[in-house]
């Protein structure tokens, strides 16, 4: 990764209680030379980091409280308490509680993220089911953004290096697929992946593939009609404006490698895009939400309860997440810049000049 111009301040939500995330951070931010490119600040309670490190006894974390989020401590790990409650933590189990209090640390760290006190977020696994309230009705962190940050639409963007995989449908049920398969919905996801490769990873002319709905794209309607009917409409609407390309049979579109010769490809359906993605990416993979106003990425697995709490887990894809959300947000910056009001950029160049000529004059 490049190293970030200015160190941003970025921020952590901890996940379920009794999953991974807690230790993954703990295990990520011990090392200090991350301290070095970023500031990071822990959504969680002290409490709670406390219970994980016991558990971790190489930890050589340490951390400084936080109750401003307008001045954190730079070159050291932040902690701001989301709660000062005992809650019960139990390594490994679906409980309400961990998902109640995970749902504490998401909202108190997109609030800051939204108000601009964080810059970038990583979010630890969540489980989809203990977070369910009528005040959290969403299938995971995804829809929650969405709606959190008022944007019409954003995308499921799977990352790997040069690997990238977004989705038209995501966390929901296979017979419910085919409703969500739009003209509409495609053009909106091939825009917003378009804007990402762009603005986010630096890709100047962006090629996107396509993936067909059904087996072998449908041969040419003989096994069912989406192709013929929506998916081919939208991709020669979307080439108007970019370079995309489909629809293409999804199994061999993988198995020929052909994901190598584009920046991104658009998968219909989520285990169409994330088998091939995370047999691919080896554990290394990241989820980044593209299409908000804020950076966002997290790790490409879930809670993994069955080692929780056992010193067992792996922060490779973590500290992916943590080092893309870095990239990107430089990659903002350096867009941002390379994109500023060029009748700015000329007035500052005759103010400039005015202002030396007046100097020459004095």
């Amino acid at each position: 990764m490049s190293i970030p111009s200015q160190r941003p301040v970025i921020g952590i939500s901890i996940g379920d209680l009794n999953g991974i995330g807690t230790e993954l951070a703990i295990k990520t931010f011990s090392d200090n030379r991350l301290l070095e490119i970023c500031t990071p600040v822990l959504f969680a309670s002290n409490k709670l980091i406390n219970f994980y490190r016991k558990s971790i006894p190489d930890s050589t974390l340490n951390y400084q409280h936080i109750k401003d989020l307008s001045r954190p401590f730079h070159k050291q790990v932040n902690l701001f308490n989301c709660w000062e409650e005992e809650v019960a933590i139990t390594p490994g189990q679906l409980t309400d509680i961990g998902g109640s209090y995970a749902v504490k640390s998401l909202v108190a760290a997109v609030n800051a993220l939204k108000d601009k006190k964080i810059e970038g977020l990583i979010t630890a696994p969540i489980h989809k089911k203990n977070i369910q309230s009528p005040d959290f009705a969403f299938t995971g962190h995804t829809p929650y953004l969405r709606q959190a940050f008022g944007v019409k639409d954003v995308l499921m963007f799977m990352s790997s290096e040069n690997f990238r995989v977004g989705l038209v449908s995501e966390h929901v049920p296979v017979s419910e697929i085919t409703k969500q398969i739009t003209r509409e919905s495609i053009l909106s996801k091939l825009n917003i992946m378009k804007e990402s490769l762009i603005r986010d990873f630096g890709i100047d002319k962006p090629r996107i593939a396509v993936l067909g709905l059904n087996p072998h794209a449908g041969d040419d309607g003989l096994i069912g009609r989406e192709e013929e009917e929506i998916i081919k409409p939208a991709i020669k609407d979307a080439k108007h404006n970019m370079l995309v390309y489909g629809p293409y049979s999804a199994d061999a579109f993988f198995a020929r490698n052909q994901q190598q010769k584009f920046d991104g490809v658009l998968a219909m359906y989520h285990d169409q895009g994330l088998i091939p993605f995370k047999s691919l990416a080896y554990g290394e993979g990241i989820n980044y939400t593209a299409g908000l106003p804020a950076v966002r990425t997290s790790p490409d697995h879930g809670t993994a309860f069955d080692i929780a709490g056992k010193n067992k887990a792996d922060t490779g894809s973590f500290l992916t997440a943590v080092y893309g959300c870095l990239d990107i947000i430089e990659k903002r910056r350096e867009f941002n810049e390379n994109n500023k009001n060029p009748l700015k950029k000329m007035g500052s160049v005759v103010l400039a000049g005015a202002a030396d000529e007046a100097l020459d004059e004095g």
